[in-house]
């Protein structure tokens, strides 16, 4: 199994778990919420993999960092579970995938986790064009898998 995927059901698994993953919680629960989330899905990759791919630095010359990083699988995942807001860091995390691979990182899929309603918002137009273009300017295929509830995986 590719540790993307490996991710993924981690992921998929943590939120099982937790009976208000999907609960809509407002900005400073919510925060706590994601915080928690994600020290815990780093913790169980770390236990998976014996190997440490979080919170790379591989933007360049500066302190941005993707959430994961598989050099050899060429894939930036970032978990973003925020994607069906109005506002989220789609465009900001494609730059910081391209901005690795300008940096002499191999990138060739970035992958979002996110919760459902994700994959409804980024179908609009202006965000399968940004997709569109980073595929065929850069190289990079952008995939966006929403974590489910009860298990049943959405995935683009």
């Amino acid at each position: 199994m590719q540790k993307t995927e490996k991710i993924f059901i981690l992921a998929q698994t943590l939120a099982d778990e937790r009976p208000y993953f999907f609960d809509i919680k407002g900005p400073s629960l919510g925060d706590h919420d994601t915080s928690s989330f994600m020290k815990e899905l780093r913790s169980r990759a770390l236990r998976a993999f014996n190997e440490d791919y979080a919170e790379k630095k591989i933007c360049g010359e500066n302190n941005l960092c993707v959430d994961y990083y598989f050099r050899d699988e060429a894939t930036i995942i970032e978990v973003a579970l925020g994607l069906r807001n109005p506002t989220s860091e789609y465009e900001r995390d494609i730059l910081k995938a391209i901005m690795a691979k300008n940096s002499g990182f191999p990138v060739r899929h970035l992958l979002f986790i996110s919760k459902p309603g994700a994959l409804k918002r980024l179908a609009q137009p202006g965000a399968g064009a940004i997709a569109a273009w980073a595929a065929e300017e850069q190289g990079i295929k952008i995939e966006v898998r929403e974590i489910a509830r009860m298990g049943r995986e959405l995935e683009s």
